[in-house]
């Protein structure tokens, strides 16, 4: 199913999802409102300047696309939950 959020998609960050928690290289933009995720594997996400995800973190399942509101300056962790694989992070902008 297709959905049409009336985003723009802006930069894509691929972050490579291990046992050991990892963000984007670079936080998100000015201008940016939400973050489109998609992972090749299970993963456990968490949001913040500096943050770390854990197990505990919030739950992103394999080949799921999730949109999420979030503010400039903030990055984006994953661990895995399953196995190891990537997590792709593209900014959105209205």
């Amino acid at each position: 199913m297709a959905y049409n959020y009336g985003l723009r998609p802006t930069t894509t960050q691929k972050v490579t999802i291990s046992g050991t928690t990892a963000a984007t290289a670079n936080a998100f933009a000015t201008g940016a409102e939400y973050v489109r995720l998609v992972s090749t594997t299970d993963c456990h996400v968490e949001f913040a300047k500096t943050p770390t995800a854990t197990t505990s973190s919030l739950y992103l399942p394999a080949e799921e696309i999730e949109i999420f509101k979030v503010s400039p300056g903030q990055k984006v962790a994953g661990i895995q939950a399953t196995g190891g694989g990537h997590l792709y992070v593209t900014e959105m902008c209205g």
